[in-house]
């Protein structure tokens, strides 16, 4: 798989498409769902070739199931066809600022709707497996919040942000991005949430908001800028990085999606971490950030029964 995407075998077919993704997601040999087995041969797991049977699929000789490559994955039980999964993945793991389910519908020619459905698919994959703590020692973490749309429940308004969603964002410098749609931003919320994913033994730097004090307090250093006072960089203490990653959230918010739904407010802030943690300047390019998105799709299915009941419980 290379930059140069879409033209490569993989994309052209969906039993290539298959063969692809059973080598990115069963490097050693295939892997039962069932069972958790993993091997290939007779004793193991065997093909199953007549025809009736699907192409790929296997059956374990441990619990005598039958699976393929899809099964227990974020595709499961697709129509659609694999070939344009994995396009799909490449092209909203290579865009910067997202991909709208128009724009995806009218690339890869499948419905607004299957193309809706997909993207939240693919959101799923991107999520982190094991969160580990945030900076360390001598490590810099910086914390923000950013407000967009309207919330549930408020009304719009004009000035300030009560009525807005609230997303807050934790950046190590030089490293990853984590962040979180939150009901609301006081210091009771943001304490417990710093502690729980930032180490103690960090500095940490902030605007001079109050709400980031009492938290400030459990780390090995808490730097301010203040904004208010048209303070933005006072040495090497600034919040540059994390507003910087903002500024690509909020263009892709409202430059490419336009409304998000504070529903799945969520997994758009997940597509953007995950393409920011994986990002050209840490030496990953676009193909292999989507190898490790469809590392991902195992053990995350996603109905389209349980996003639409989310979708319809949001919208009344």
């Amino acid at each position: 798989m290379t930059d140069t995407a879409l033209t490569q075998a993989q994309f052209q077919s969906p039993e290539l498409a298959r063969q692809f993704l059973e080598a990115q997601v069963w490097p050693n040999g295939p892997v039962c769902p069932h069972c958790g087995v993993i091997g290939h041969g007779k004793n193991v797991h065997y093909k199953l070739q007549g025809k009736s049977n699907r192409p790929g699929l296997l059956k374990c000789y441990a619990c005598r199931e039958p699976f393929t490559v899809t099964v227990g994955t974020v595709f499961e039980r697709s129509h659609v066809p694999l070939n344009k999964w994995l396009m799909a993945v490449y092209l909203l793991c290579s865009s910067k600022k997202g991909m709208s389910a128009h724009q995806l519908h009218r690339t890869i020619g499948v419905s607004y709707k299957t193309a809706w459905f997909m993207a939240h698919r693919i959101r799923e994959a991107m999520k982190p497996g094991i969160i580990n703590l945030m900076g360390g020692d001598g490590k810099v973490v910086e914390a923000d919040e950013a407000y967009f749309g309207t919330a549930p429940g408020q009304k719009k308004r004009v000035g300030g942000y009560g009525h807005k969603n609230k997303i807050v964002s934790l950046v190590e410098r030089g490293g990853i991005v984590r962040s979180m749609h939150v009901a609301t931003v006081t210091s009771k919320t943001l304490k417990p949430m710093l502690m729980n994913h930032v180490k103690p033994d960090t500095h940490l730097m902030t605007d001079e908001a109050p709400y980031y004090k009492a938290a400030g307090e459990y780390f090995a250093e808490h730097s301010k800028v203040n904004h208010s006072k048209g303070e933005y960089v006072r040495g090497k203490v600034t919040t540059n990085t994390v507003e910087g990653f903002f500024s690509i959230l909020k263009r892709g918010l409202i430059g490419t999606y336009h409304h998000v739904s504070p529903a799945h407010l969520q997994r758009y802030c997940v597509e953007f971490d995950f393409r920011y943690n994986n990002r050209s300047k840490l030496g990953v390019t676009d193909a292999e950030r989507a190898q490790i998105a469809l590392k991902g799709i195992v053990g995350k299915r996603l109905t389209y029964r349980r996003t639409d009941d989310v979708s319809e419980a949001v919208q009344g």
